[in-house]
């Protein structure tokens, strides 16, 4: 049996492994960073490679991602010991560090690290945006010109160091160089967002990368009620948006932007709270005739448990940590409908996608879930196979009928 099959442990030593092997590893990445600390400050590195990022490249083994962070969390920990004591027991990450850095000074390190204690990347940032708030974004509308981006594979170098990083909270900007000529472009980028700023090579330079324009939007607190939104739109969706800004000339002469797609939410959102929980400011008088599907859940139903609930999984661990997740919840039935459960608003919860599946699996087993699932995955691909067949001879009377 390979070493790393762990199909014999039973599921309490498990569990208590893997959480005691996380301490273990924070415990000896803490070391780990004090030791590259040292080893860079005495640049031990320099008889084969001309810096301390090349040597945790090639020598380290580290991706460039792992070796810019590993490296800057470092230099902060020389300046701050206490940073390695907070990694050490899970309070700070590598990234929060890094985040965190270019706003560590030593009059204010110690409360700032405090603050940041135990928060995720999110909190963090909405901490520094608090803390350190940044002016509004330009808001820009530009076609995307094809560039060849700055990766951490192929990072821009300085020939002092061979070394070019963005510091600090400035890791959330992207940045872009373009080493040749602008290709004709291919969309549109609703770009709300700054570029990021190269931080100057200094005599003892930090190994740093230029971070890639992300592929997904990004959502970034630039004050307490501010935030910088980039993200890049075909071309239909940006006629659409310009549409949308012409026909609201006379309510938006400005035709600022944010209050276009302002009053869009506006007008979706009602929409989608009708369609998931039958949200309504005028309800419809009970009538007395019930469904015959016994799945069926009622408005009046879905409407209070998704109140009751506050529109979040409502799963609770052992520890008593309720799940915080918002997204793909569903309506459950606590007895399930096989068993006999009604649809009451004392009886039917929310929960998220995930835990619906594992109290269904824990009441009905695994195997008999996932055979469900299967044969549902079976149905919907017979059910698009025929709407497609349906679209190329029957046209769209028979799609809708389908």
């Amino acid at each position: 049996m390979s070493s790393y099959s762990l199909t014999h442990l039973a599921d309490s030593k498990l569990s208590q492994d893997l959480r005691t092997g996380v301490g273990e590893d924070r415990a000896t990445l803490a070391l780990r960073l004090a030791q590259i600390a040292e080893f860079d400050r005495r640049r031990l590195y320099l008889p084969a490679y001309p810096s301390m990022y090349q040597f945790c490249l090639n020598e380290l083994k580290y991706s460039e991602d792992e070796a810019c962070r590993r490296i800057c969390v470092a230099r902060e920990a020389q300046r701050f010991p206490q940073i390695l004591a907070a990694i050490a027991d899970g309070r700070l990450s590598l990234t929060t560090v890094c985040m965190l850095a270019t706003h560590l000074l030593p009059e204010t390190a110690q409360e700032l690290l405090d603050a940041a204690a135990g928060s995720t990347k999110d909190q963090v940032a909405h901490l520094l945006a608090r803390r350190f708030p940044k002016p509004d974004l330009p808001t820009i509308v530009e076609p995307l010109v094809v560039s060849t981006p700055v990766t951490p594979a192929s990072p821009v170098l300085s020939p002092s160091s061979g070394d070019v990083f963005v510091r600090g909270s400035e890791l959330s900007a992207p940045a872009r160089v373009d080493r040749t000529e602008p290709a004709p472009a291919r969309t549109d980028s609703l770009e709300l967002s700054a570029p990021a700023r190269i931080s100057p090579i200094e005599s003892a330079p930090i190994p740093q990368v230029v971070v890639p324009v992300a592929a997904r939007p990004r959502v970034m607190p630039l004050s307490p009620e501010r935030y910088g939104i980039q993200l890049t739109v075909s071309k239909t969706t940006r006629d659409k948006l310009f549409y949308a800004r012409d026909l609201l000339s006379h309510a938006i002469p400005s035709g600022d932007l944010e209050q276009v797609l302002e009053r869009a939410l506006d007008a979706l959102i009602p929409a989608l709270e009708r369609s998931k929980f039958a949200a309504t400011d005028k309800p419809r008088p009970r009538s007395g005739a019930s469904s015959k599907d016994p799945r069926h859940i009622p408005a009046h139903v879905k409407r209070a448990v998704w109140n009751r609930d506050g529109g979040c999984c409502t799963h609770v661990d052992e520890q008593g940590h309720r799940c915080a997740e918002r997204k793909f919840l569903e309506y459950d039935h606590e007895e399930p409908v096989a068993r006999g459960g009604e649809a009451t608003v004392k009886r039917v919860r929310l929960r998220c996608r995930a835990h619906n599946q594992h109290a269904a699996e824990r009441v009905f087993g695994a195997a008999f879930m996932e055979n469900k699932r299967r044969l549902g995955r079976e149905r919907s691909a017979r059910g698009r196979g025929t709407r497609t067949g349906d679209a190329s001879g029957a046209g769209p009377r028979a799609i809708s009928r389908a």
